[in-house]
């Protein structure tokens, strides 16, 4: 197909475009942009960007009539909505419940504000080192770019900033929050004692319980840093990409945290400042 056969298919499309068919148009776009606004802060999103751009080549294909393309994109398009309604039903229950009570169209116009980042990884590192030495059992999950909005909806709000007070405090033995997951999020602690998915084709040590297993789950479904304590030994792990790496200490921890939350120009800064501070110490 030559390149005037297309402009000419597309113009001859625009001649007979009437205003119910941008109508028609806007209502999809609407649909669209808020399907995407329900799931940006979730594991679907990235399953939904998948979709659109089967979508986009399977367009692509019809235009250049290749047919055998078309086709298998179509079949695997078809199918493929059907797997995502049965992979993702609790993210499409939650959607059709804000569409009943009339909150599809709320958001969130006020900006969170975040401390510092260089306080950030003071304030964590203390924390986790301190439940370590007190063998206090941990579960910090720093969101990336995959949403987790799907896994803090398990657990309880909190949207405080980060202290070290407050996380020693979250999991303190015998208190409601200590068994789930603490989720961080742009520097803040979004919320607590939630659950996460597990790793059941993992085999791990005998010593290494369902705190591990749940943090190799998360890390095996998104691109989540997520920071282990052990409550028997104390030991401190952490899991990225599926990866578990055990006996974390205090370097390996700031550097870690640092990597995660300080920007280059300002990891350089916070640097420089942690470093002066020490010598004239």
């Amino acid at each position: 197909m030559s390149f005037d056969v297309i402009v000419k298919a597309v113009t001859s499309g625009f001649s007979n475009f009437s205003f119910w068919d941008f109508v028609d148009i806007a209502i999809i776009a609407i649909l669209l942009y808020q399907l995407i606004s329900l799931t940006k802060e979730t594991r679907a999103y990235q399953v939904l960007k998948g979709i659109g751009m089967l979508f986009l080549a399977s367009a692509a294909s019809q235009l250049l009539g290749l047919t055998t393309l078309r086709w298998l994109l179509d079949s695997v398009i078809a199918s493929g909505i059907v797997v995502v309604v049965i992979l993702f039903q609790p993210e499409l229950r939650r959607a059709l419940e804000q569409l009943g009570r009339g909150r599809i169209f709320e958001g969130n116009l006020l900006n969170p504000i975040t401390p510092e980042s260089g306080w950030i990884v003071s304030e964590m590192s203390r924390a986790i080192l301190n439940m370590s030495k007190k063998r206090i059992g941990a579960l910090i999950v720093m969101e990336q770019r995959t949403g987790l909005g799907d896994i803090i909806a398990t657990g309880t709000r909190i949207e405080g900033l980060i202290s070290s007070a407050l996380l020693e405090n979250i999991f303190e033995p015998n208190t409601p929050l200590h068994d789930g997951a603490v989720i961080i999020r742009d520097g803040r602690i979004v919320s607590a004692g939630c659950f996460l998915p597990l790793a059941d084709d993992v085999v791990l040590s005998r010593d290494l319980g369902t705190r591990h297993r749940a943090a190799l789950g998360i890390s095996t479904v998104s691109d989540s840093v997520t920071v282990v304590i052990s409550e028997e030994t104390g030991v401190i792990s952490f899991t990225r990409d599926g990866k578990l790496v055990r006996y974390v200490d205090s370097k390996a921890l700031r550097d870690l945290l640092e990597s995660i939350f300080l920007k280059e120009k300002e990891n350089l800064a916070w640097l420089k400042r942690r470093n002066r501070n020490g010598k004239a110490k």
